[in-house]
């Protein structure tokens, strides 16, 4: 799949497309139906970690009336944000989350409703557990999560995951590594994280040609209805509340 690549050569993103637009915008609408379940979005303060080049973060403030930060260690990436997308509750930084001082920088502007992201937890497999604590740090209590991550179990993921040659193929980070449910799980319990859910859902490709698009959304919806088969989805979908 034609991928974006970062600052430092690794492939952080798809290239635009129909079939992109469409599954961005399914994934944007779960997670607003998700943090919206009880108050509404609407004036909610939400952090995005890993936001690129800032599309889900706009279309997050754009469709929510949410106070929206994205954020990502690509310094191009968020330059790219900042000349793109503008909403008076829209703003674009720089920040490495397992970097200290910039955690600390940013908990001083306050706690956040919700913290949400697009396909970056797995880049941090291997600091999970003080990536997911520097989360559940960050959250007001009561605080949302909402992350769409590959699914272990989906045939290109774990090609692309699992062999050394698709891995370099596909310039996938050292550190990046898809999951398990009951992986996710275990590591949310550990950081403190309640009402854990955890779907698979999703098996649109942004590489889909567009004749394909509509059909595979409603082949897609059957097959999430069926137990053995919804475990080959292309991602997971992650929910989860910091303790009141």
């Amino acid at each position: 799949m034609p991928s974006v690549q970062d600052d430092r050569g690794y492939n952080q993103m798809f290239v635009d497309s129909d079939a992109l637009e469409i599954r961005t915008g399914r994934r944007v609408h779960a997670m607003i139906e998700k943090l919206s379940e009880n108050d509404g979005v609407k004036g909610l303060h939400v952090l995005e970690i890993g936001c690129g080049t800032g599309d889900v973060s706009y279309r997050l403030a754009r469709g929510t009336g949410a106070i929206v930060y994205g954020t990502d260690l690509c310094l191009p990436f968020i330059e790219q944000a900042k000349t793109s997308y503008r909403l008076p509750n829209l703003k674009y930084g720089v920040l490495d989350f397992n970097n200290e001082q910039h955690l600390g920088n940013i908990e001083k502007t306050g706690r956040f409703d919700a913290v949400v992201g697009n396909g970056i937890l797995h880049h941090l497999y291997y600091s999970l557990n003080k990536s997911l604590a520097n989360i559940y740090r960050l959250l007001k209590p009561g605080g949302k999560i909402a992350f769409w991550e590959p699914n272990y179990f989906n045939p290109y993921c774990l090609l692309i995951f699992n062999v050394s040659i698709f891995r370099k193929l596909a310039r996938l980070e050292p550190t990046e590594m898809t999951f398990t449910r009951r992986f996710i799980r275990r590591k949310l319990e550990e950081a403190g994280f309640c009402e854990i859910e955890i779907e698979f859902k999703d098996f649109l490709l942004p590489s889909v040609p567009d004749v394909l698009i509509q059909p595979l959304v409603s082949i897609g919806a059957l097959v999430e209805r069926i137990p053995v088969l919804k475990a080959l989805a292309q991602s997971i979908f992650i929910s989860a509340m910091k303790r009141e």
